[in-house]
């Protein structure tokens, strides 16, 4: 059941799995990565290279080409979606969203990266 969202807004967001994620950030693309946990949940664990998204950050974010690549994160996965979901609705075309979020980073990329 899709909700109340569209089909072409469900099937625009590539869903990731870590290692794929792993094998973006090697390759050298350009890519924003974006964490939208909170500054707590960071303290805890974190993966490199992804920024909190901040009221700075989201803004500067608005003002990149809708083209750009981004790839969100969180814990499990649910609040990166939604927040892929906002910036498809912001005309954004190439997101992605980390499947499993930090805790599928953890058990399939980086085990030093702490569960919570």
């Amino acid at each position: 059941m899709l909700g109340e969202h569209s089909v072409d807004e469900v099937l625009a967001i590539r869903q990731l799995s870590g290692p794929e994620v792993k094998a973006l950030i090697e390759s050298g693309t350009p890519v924003e990565l974006v964490d939208v946990r909170t500054n707590e949940e960071r303290a805890i664990a974190k993966i490199d290279g992804f920024r909190l998204l901040d009221q700075a950050y989201h803004d500067a974010l608005l003002r990149l080409e809708r083209d750009t690549p981004i790839v969100f994160q969180c814990h499990h996965g649910v609040r990166s979606q939604q927040a892929a979901e906002y910036f498809r609705r912001e005309g954004f075309r190439n997101l992605c969203n980390l499947q499993g979020g930090i805790e599928a980073w953890s058990r399939l990329v980086d085990p030093s990266v702490p569960r919570y």
